[in-house]
C-alpha cells in the first residue's frame, strides 16, 4: 500500500508521474497494492474522476496493473524496470558467455561492401525523401520466396525491433493481450512492457510454441503472437515443417490476430524456414542481417500484408524517415557476393552448441540449443549457479530476463567458444550446478 508514499499532484498527469517516478526509483516495489480510486483521492485532495484518470495513465504506460476486486499494484515487471538491466558484472580474467553477440570470426569483411556502397553514394546520394534500396528489396523478395514466404509488399528498418515496435503500436493499444514465447527474448518481452501490452506466455520445445499453448494464448484473448521461426533466444528452438503446420490450423481460426514472424536467424542457421505468413490477414515476417553480417548492420527486411506494411511505413516516415541508403547497399552487396557461406557458419556454431549439449547431457545436465547461438539451462537457483561459475571463470546470462513464468535457467552464448573449452566447460558447470550435498545435478 502507499502508507509511506505521500500522493502528489493536482491532474491525472502530475499524480501519475509521481506514482512512476516512484516506482522507477524503488519507493513503490513490484507487488505494492495501490489504495481504491476514491482514496487516493481525498488523499491527493482532488476528485475521484482525476484518480481514475490518474490510474488509466499508469495502466497504459504499463507500470500498475488492475485485477478485479483485488484492486490496483505495481506490476511485477512495470516499464520503469527493464529486464536487460538484470545483468553481472564479469569480473577480469573470466569468460563472458553472457552477451549473445556473433562470433566475430565468422563475420564477413565489410571493406569491398562499404566501398561498393561509397561509389553508389558518389554516384546517386541519397537526399530527404529517400526511400528503400531497389536492388536490396528484389535481393530480399528472391530469398523470401525460395523460402516459401507468400509474395507480400517489402520494407526496409532498422532491425527486428524496429520493425516489431512500429508493427504493435500501429494495431494493438495498451492492455491488449499479446502471445510471447517463455522464455523469449528479453527486448521484446521489455518492449511488450514499454507499450503497456498484456504478455500471454507460451511454453515451447525444441520445434517451437507447443500448439495447446497458442491456442490457450488465443482463447485469452491474445491479439497478436511473436513467434521465433529459427535460433530462439534463448533456447535455439527452431519451427519444423509439422509444428508449423499445428500453428497454422490454431491461427486459422483466428484471422483478426496479428501474426509476428521473426526470422533473424537467416544467414547464420542452417534449418529450413517453415513460415506462418500469410495464415492471418495481418502479418509481417522480420528477417534481420545483425547476426550474419555484424550487429552493427542494424537492418532488418519486412514483409507482410499490405495495410500492415503501409502503416509500417507511414510511421517509419515521421520518425527515423529511412535506413541510411549507405548501409542498404552495403548489405545488398553481401548478398550478391555471397559474402557469408550459411552452411559453414551454421556448421561451426553447431559443432561448439551441439559439443557442449552432449557433453552436458554424459553428465547428467540437461540442456537445449537446437539452433543458433545459445544454449539453455534449466537449473534449481539462477544466483547460486551464476556465482559458482564465477568463482570457476565463467560468466553466463540469467534465465530471470527471459522468462515470465518459466522455471529458472541459465543463457549460455557459445560463440567465443572454441572446441578445447567444451569439456572443461561442462565439467565446471556440472559442478556448479550440482546440490550442496553432493550427488549428480537433477
Amino acid at each position: 500500500m502507499l502508507e509511506k508514499y505521500t500522493v502528489t499532484g493536482e491532474t491525472a498527469s502530475e499524480i501519475a508521474s509521481g506514482v512512476e517516478v516512484a516506482v522507477s526509483e524503488g519507493r513503490l516495489p513490484p507487488g505494492a497494492m495501490l489504495p481504491p480510486v476514491r482514496e487516493l483521492a481525498e488523499r491527493a485532495g482532488v476528485s475521484p474522476g482525476t484518480a481514475a484518470a490518474a490510474y488509466r495513465l499508469l495502466r497504459e504506460r504499463g507500470v500498475v496493473e488492475t485485477a478485479g476486486r483485488r484492486g490496483t499494484r505495481v506490476r511485477p515487471r512495470p516499464a520503469s524496470t527493464f529486464r536487460e538491466e538484470i545483468r553481472i558484472d564479469v569480473p577480469p580474467g573470466v569468460r563472458d558467455l553472457s552477451k549473445g553477440n556473433p562470433d566475430p570470426r565468422l563475420l564477413p569483411p565489410l571493406h569491398a561492401a562499404l566501398a561498393a556502397a561509397a561509389r553508389a553514394h558518389e554516384e546517386r546520394p541519397a537526399m530527404y525523401g529517400t526511400g528503400d534500396d531497389e536492388e536490396l528489396l528484389a535481393l530480399a523478395g528472391e530469398r523470401l520466396r525460395a523460402d516459401g514466404v507468400p509474395g507480400a509488399p517489402l520494407a526496409i528498418t532498422s532491425g527486428t525491433l524496429d520493425a516489431v515496435e512500429r508493427v504493435l503500436t500501429a494495431h494493438l493499444r495498451p492492455g491488449d493481450a499479446i502471445a510471447v514465447e517463455d522464455p523469449g527474448w528479453t527486448a521484446l518481452l521489455d518492449l511488450v512492457t514499454v507499450l503497456g501490452l498484456r504478455p500471454v506466455p507460451m511454453r515451447h520445445d525444441g520445434e517451437g510454441p507447443l500448439p495447446d499453448e497458442l491456442a490457450r494464448a488465443l482463447r485469452a484473448g491474445a491479439r497478436a503472437v511473436v513467434l521465433t521461426a529459427r535460433a530462439q533466444n534463448p533456447t535455439g528452438a527452431a519451427i519444423t515443417a509439422a509444428r508449423a503446420a499445428e500453428l497454422r490450423e490454431s491461427l486459422a481460426g483466428c484471422p483478426e490476430v496479428l501474426l509476428i514472424e521473426d526470422d533473424h536467424g537467416s544467414g547464420f542457421v542452417d534449418l529450413p524456414l517453415h513460415p506462418l505468413a500469410g495464415t492471418t490477414a495481418r502479418w509481417i515476417l522480420v528477417r534481420s542481417t545483425a547476426k550474419a553480417f555484424g550487429p552493427d548492420l542494424r537492418l532488418a527486411l519486412v514483409t507482410g500484408d499490405p495495410v500492415t506494411l503501409d502503416r509500417l511505413r507511414g510511421r517509419q516516415r515521421l520518425a527515423a524517415g529511412w535506413v541510411s541508403l549507405l548501409l542498404q547497399r552495403a548489405v545488398a552487396h553481401l548478398w550478391r557476393t555471397g559474402a557469408v557461406d550459411t552452411e559453414a557458419v551454421a556448421a561451426s556454431y553447431g559443432l561448439r552448441r551441439d559439443g557442449l549439449v552432449r557433453a552436458l547431457a554424459v553428465r547428467g545436465v540437461p540442456a537445449y540449443g537446437r539452433s543458433g547461438l545459445n544454449v539453455w539451462i534449466p537449473v534449481a537457483d539462477e544466483s547460486t549457479a551464476i556465482t559458482r561459475l564465477l568463482a570457476r571463470g565463467w560468466a553466463c546470462a540469467p534465465g530471470a530476463r527471459n522468462r515470465i513464468g518459466t522455471p529458472p535457467g541459465l543463457r549460455l552464448t557459445v560463440s567465443t567458444l572454441d572446441l578445447a573449452d567444451i569439456e572443461p566447460l561442462a565439467d565446471d558447470l556440472t559442478t556448479a550446478l550440482r546440490p550442496a550435498s553432493g550427488g549428480r545435478y537433477g
